[in-house]
């Protein structure tokens, strides 16, 4: 039993680092192997830091691009600090890739079936957005990806806050998983397992 939409955190979770301590937009990019799938953009450079992907998110993207959760669609929902934190999320979200030539962004509006729209990408806190990715970002992607919360599967480190248990809380049907660390392979595929569990029982 698969989710319908995963929704993914960026800072620290599905990358590093957080968007706020850069300035740059970055330009250039710094290949390397993809996972086993060829050589391809696995960084992108901002004010000499290397924004990189954590092993569980490149994983989580190969598996939704070479379609092995048939019907399964992705999102991201990031509280960037700044206007400025989210342009450059969006620049990296175009710059790395995924496999040799598809970017995070392709796998984004193609995965599952895809969209013809961008409103599966909520980044930021300005409105109609807010810190509370309950109150806003997850209200808007049911609404524009048109799936309800009882198919969504949610990634979020919740450092700072505990933005998982405030989502399942506020948004009820949505099973989300935490990665204190990034995530890992071994959380994508917990986060697999807890969604086919919560909705068999």
């Amino acid at each position: 039993m698969l989710p319908r939409l995963i929704v993914f955190d960026l800072d620290m979770c599905a990358w590093s680092p957080e968007m706020y301590t850069l300035s740059e937009i970055p330009k250039k990019t710094i290949k390397g192997d993809l996972n086993g799938h060829g050589h391809g953009v696995v960084a992108a450079v901002s004010d000499g830091e290397h924004v990189r992907l954590f092993p569980g998110a490149l994983h989580a993207l190969q598996q939704l691009h070479l379609n092995k959760l048939p019907g399964t669609k992705c999102a991201v929902a990031s509280s960037a600090d700044t206007p400025h934190a989210v342009k450059i999320a969006k620049k990296c979200l175009q710059l790395l890739e995924v496999v040799p030539g598809v970017s995070v962004a392709e796998v984004l509006r193609t995965a599952g079936g895809g969209f013809d729209h961008d409103g599966n990408i909520q980044i930021g806190r300005s409105p109609p957005l807010s810190s509370n990715k309950s109150k806003t970002h997850f209200p808007r992607l049911r609404d524009l990806c048109e799936i309800d919360y009882e198919h969504m599967l949610f990634f979020d480190d919740s450092n700072w806050e505990d933005n998982c248990a405030i989502v399942e809380r506020h948004c009820p049907g949505v099973v989300a998983q935490r990665t204190p660390r990034g995530l890992q392979v071994h959380e994508f595929e917990l986060g697999l397992r807890k969604f086919a569990e919560r909705k068999s029982a």
